[in-house]
C-alpha cells in the first residue's frame, strides 16, 4: 500500500475521528465505552506530552493514525506507549505493520529507548501478527483483563521492544 506519514495537526481530527470512531465503537481492542464521545475519544488520543501522526493514501485520505507518549512519567519516560488505528477499509494491507515500524523510527529520534503496549487484546490475532512482524515480543499476559463484547472476559498481552 502506497502512503505517506506526517504529524498529525489540529485541522486532521476529523478525519481521524472517522478512522477512529469505527474502532472505537466496536470495542474489541481498545478500553473506552463503546458510546465514548468524541470529545472524550479526543482527550484520549492526544495528549500534550505526546505525538500523534496520520498515515494518508495516494488520495490523501487518511487510512491509520497513531500516537507514541511516555509510558510513564519521571525515572519511566523513556520508555513509550503506542497505539494505532487503520482504516477498515486499508486493513489486510500491511499498513498497521508498517505504521508501527514508522513509529518506532518517530520514537527513536524523539528520544524513547523503548516501546510498550499495555493491552493488546489476545484475540487482536491481525494486531497481534503485525506488532510481531514489526519486531515486538509479548512478555506478558493478564488474564481476563479486557470484556470483549462477544467472546467475554479474555486476556490481554503486554508486548515490548527495546529501541
Amino acid at each position: 500500500m502506497n502512503f505517506t506519514v506526517a504529524q498529525q495537526h489540529e485541522d486532521d481530527w476529523p478525519e481521524v475521528w472517522r478512522v477512529l470512531e469505527p474502532a472505537f465503537r466496536a470495542g474489541d481492542s481498545y478500553p473506552l465505552p463503546r458510546d465514548v464521545t468524541e470529545a472524550s475519544a479526543k482527550r484520549y488520543w492526544i495528549k500534550q506530552d505526546g505525538y500523534n501522526a496520520v498515515a494518508r493514501d495516494a488520495g490523501g485520505a487518511v487510512v491509520g493514525v497513531y500516537y507514541l507518549r511516555p509510558d510513564q512519567g519521571g525515572p519511566g519516560d523513556h520508555i513509550c506507549n503506542a497505539g494505532y488505528v487503520v482504516a477498515e477499509a486499508a486493513r489486510g494491507k500491511g499498513l498497521a505493520t508498517a505504521l508501527c515500524r514508522q513509529s518506532q523510527e518517530q520514537a527513536r529520534a524523539m528520544g524513547f529507548r523503548g516501546m510498550k503496549f499495555n493491552l493488546v487484546v489476545s484475540t487482536n490475532a491481525a494486531a497481534i501478527k503485525a506488532w510481531k512482524r514489526a519486531g515486538m515480543e509479548i512478555i506478558g499476559a493478564v488474564p481476563g483483563a479486557f470484556r470483549h463484547p462477544t467472546r467475554g472476559t479474555v486476556d490481554a498481552h503486554i508486548m515490548f521492544k527495546a529501541l
